[in-house]
């Protein structure tokens, strides 16, 4: 199948590009912005409007398939692709991907990801043009295979085609109390990440943050159903770290101190610290993961700064450096790089969190469900935004939506057996 034509079209992302390098160095906010100068190269200001572009594939038939490019929030933090800037992707891509595209079979998947994501003079795309490219060239096998974009991962990672869902994790952004109350109203699996982001919201010794954690869990009770039971999972951006000490044995000590305030719960710990580079994060999370587990804590480190690609999943992974693997799919870059961090995660005994951005559009979001389900991740990101309700409803209901076609698929192979 080849492609056509290529469009390009700029847009937006669902959030904003913070520079957390500033915010961490005590920037303060006054309503929705930052106050001071920004510190991460290429930010003109603290807190920047996302941007994303979108490229569009045109096939044989006329149909046009499409995908979108953008950063993480926190770009050019924790070894990132720098901040995403529309003209220079638009300008990259039309020199070098468009013709790329114009010469691939885009009927089969993996191999036309590997042909227009080549590397260009030794050094990789930018990861936002993989990712982008590679969810419109997953829409175009889908279109010409008259399957789903999970039924094509399925085909071509050799994977059984699996109807369970997959748990959805919401993030609360800084409207923490209204956010976490719609989670539980809507039964949401995980919740409520509390963006711990600042100094002011993790507290002194983390008094803030432990507060916050044990009002979750109230709260649950209070409002939830009977019998409703979620994962609690808090970001905090290093601030154990930062706040207590880069010791593992204190910063394990801490977490068992929040796990023990909220007993009733499956605790998950996001970026627990930031030890300054991948192998400095990869030594330091497997001494805290050991502790914890000779301790037999319930608490789970997640791992998401330092560890961005395929090949630094690998490596936390096969270390046994964390129990749960944020696959940040802008960072990871082509989404068949997604699918490939999970089964490594898998094939490791890790867990595999296909998370992302709320920086992302509706357009990525969908993907990263079909690419979830295909691989049977252990939950999966509401994204794009920060509202709670939008991202729950794009991602819950095409989770929903596919779940609905793969069982009538399964129905339809039994009785052709």
């Amino acid at each position: 199948m080849q492609i056509k034509d290529v469009l390009l079209a700029p847009g937006t992302g669902a959030f904003f590009y913070d520079d957390q390098a500033a915010i961490r160095s005590g920037a303060i906010q006054d309503g929705f912005v930052y106050v001071g100068e920004p510190v991460t190269p290429d930010f003109k200001s603290i807190r920047v409007p996302a941007s994303s572009l979108s490229v569009g594939l045109v096939l044989a038939d006329d149909t046009v398939v499409w995908g979108d490019m953008m950063s993480v929030q926190y770009s050019g933090a924790g070894g990132r692709d720098s901040l995403f800037e529309t003209a220079q992707m638009s300008d990259l891509t039309s020199r070098v991907v468009v013709p790329r595209l114009l010469d691939v079979d885009a009927s089969r998947y993996l191999e036309a990801c590997a042909k227009v994501c080549e590397p260009i003079e030794d050094r990789r795309l930018p990861l936002a043009i993989e990712y982008g490219v590679s969810q419109a060239l997953l829409r175009a096998a889908a279109h010409f295979h008259r399957k789903t974009m999970a039924e094509i991962v399925c085909a071509e990672f050799d994977l059984p085609l699996s109807t369970r869902r997959v748990p959805i994790y919401c993030q609360s952004g800084d409207a923490r109390e209204t956010n976490v109350d719609k989670m539980i109203l809507k039964a949401v699996d995980v919740l409520p990440h509390g963006l711990i982001n600042s100094r002011q919201k993790f507290g002194v010794d983390g008094q803030t943050f432990m507060d916050f954690a044990k009002w979750v869990a109230t709260r649950t009770r209070q409002i939830g159903r009977p019998g409703y039971h979620p994962v609690l999972h808090f970001d905090v951006y290093g601030w154990i770290g930062q706040e207590i000490g880069l010791e593992p044995q204190s910063i394990a000590d801490f977490i068992c101190k929040v796990a023990d305030t909220i007993p009733d719960f499956t605790l998950n710990i996001e970026s627990p610290a930031d030890f300054g580079s991948t192998q400095a994060q990869i030594e330091n999370y497997a001494k805290i993961v050991s502790i914890l587990d000779n301790r037999g804590s319930t608490a789970r480190i997640v791992v998401d700064e330092r560890c961005n690609t395929l090949e630094d999943v690998r490596l936390f992974a096969e270390a046994k450096a964390t129990h749960l693997v944020q696959i940040k799919t802008p960072d990871v870059g082509s989404i068949a790089d997604t699918a490939r961090a999970v089964l490594i995660c898998k094939k490791n005994n890790v867990g595999a969190y296909v998370g992302g951005s709320c920086t992302e559009t509706d357009l990525s979001a969908q993907v990263s469900v079909h690419v979830s389900v295909a691989t049977q991740a252990d939950m999966m990101l509401a994204k794009p935004g920060m509202g709670v309700d939008e991202a729950f409803s794009i991602v819950g209901n095409e989770q929903n939506r596919l779940l609905a076609m793969l069982n009538r698929r399964r129905v339809q192979n039994e009785n052709v057996e």
